[in-house]
């Protein structure tokens, strides 16, 4: 239990990735391989985050860098009900602490920014 719920958390601070405003889009697709790297990367990156830590040079590194493809297809209601429930606001905070613009009306899998 206590694994699967890691998993979805992990999954969780990937959506944050995805909801910058600015994110570098590949100009070429990203394989599934490489995807899956991504979001592994970003997970491992960002984790603390959801324990109420800032991001890390680390984290907002990777949260520039990341493809949105990779990550939106992620987002189930599932998920999305979770980063709700977590505060989308304050996640939104903590991602403009990277120097990042969130677009209002940004639709990332379940999620729509406000």
């Amino acid at each position: 239990m206590m694994r699967s719920m890691r998993a979805v958390l992990v999954l969780v601070v990937a959506v944050l990735v995805c909801i910058w405003g600015n994110i570098h889009l590949a100009s070429a697709d990203m394989s599934p391989t490489e995807c899956k790297e991504e979001r592994k990367l970003a997970g491992n990156a960002c984790r603390p985050m959801l324990y109420g830590q800032n991001p890390s040079a680390n984290c907002c590194q990777r949260i520039r860098v990341t493809h949105v493809e990779c990550i939106c297809p992620y987002v189930s209601p599932k998920v999305a009900s979770i980063v709700r429930a977590y505060g989308l606001e304050k996640l939104i905070k903590k991602i403009e602490g990277c120097g990042r613009a969130i677009p209002h009306n940004f639709k990332c899998g379940s999620i729509t920014t406000p």
